[in-house]
């Protein structure tokens, strides 16, 4: 019998590069910067909501950008569970236990730069 966990999937999603056209931090750390989306992320992004998925957003930004980048966000219609800024541009790694029986409770996508997220099925 394989074991099927009832609580609602987590995804963690880079912003810059994954849901918005990327551009380097002197652009869009200023005011007038207006986010451009990617093919299909609002599509995406309501599908998981309506699973019930709980979607936190990553991002280099500094903290001392919050409130930027939350508008910028907000104006172009990306919504979400949670925030975390400050991570820092380099290597990312998600480390997580197995649930019983050895499942796999973990996963990452790698995508090609201001591709999206269209594609990817969760």
């Amino acid at each position: 019998m394989s074991y099927i966990d009832p609580r609602p999937k987590t995804i963690f999603c880079d912003i810059d590069g994954t849901l918005v056209e990327h551009a380097p931090p002197s652009i869009s750390s200023q005011p007038t910067h207006k986010m451009v989306l990617l093919e299909n992320t609002s599509d995406k992004l309501i599908e998981w909501d309506k699973k019930g998925y709980y979607i936190i957003l990553t991002t280099g930004r500094k903290e001392s950008l919050r409130k930027l980048t939350e508008k910028q966000l907000s104006e172009v219609g990306i919504f979400y569970d949670q925030l975390i800024m400050g991570i820092g541009g380099g290597p990312r790694y998600l480390i997580n236990d197995n649930k019983p029986e050895g499942i796999e409770s973990a996963f990452h996508f790698c995508l090609e730069r201001n591709k999206g997220i269209k594609d990817i099925e969760i």
